[in-house]
């Protein structure tokens, strides 16, 4: 990869981290506000009269943050590539992971192609 495609790339992982850290704050916020309050609210922890169960939205919550913090492990698992030579290369076929794609998912490991097939498409 040429020294400004890394430059691009390494600003595109960068910004991807810091939405990333962002998105795991905000979401970590909503799980430590849903747990304070459930502790102070009533025995009853399985129906809010506004709807969702505390239960399910804490649930919720805590897999949109697993979710966050993979992505930020995919992150990282990008910069190491960044730095070993090996991003911007299918894991799967070895061929080039198309510009546009990285642009979107700068942790992509798969061409389009290669993903089209792990979905099933």
């Amino acid at each position: 990869m040429p020294q400004a495609g890394r430059a691009a790339a390494r600003s595109a992982l960068a910004a991807e981290r810091e939405r990333t850290e962002a998105r795991i704050a905000a979401l970590q916020r909503d799980f430590d506000a849903i747990v304070s309050a459930s502790a102070s609210a009533s025995a009853d922890d399985e129906h809010d009269p506004e709807g969702t169960s505390t239960a399910f939205d804490r649930q919720h919550v805590a897999a949109l943050l697993g979710q966050a913090r993979d992505q930020l492990a995919a992150v990282a698992r990008a910069a190491d590539r960044l730095a070993d030579g090996s991003y911007g290369s299918c894991e799967r076929c070895g061929l080039p992971i198309g510009a546009e794609r990285l642009a979107a998912r700068p942790a992509a490991t798969t061409c389009v192609r290669c993903a089209a097939r792990r979905a099933g498409r």
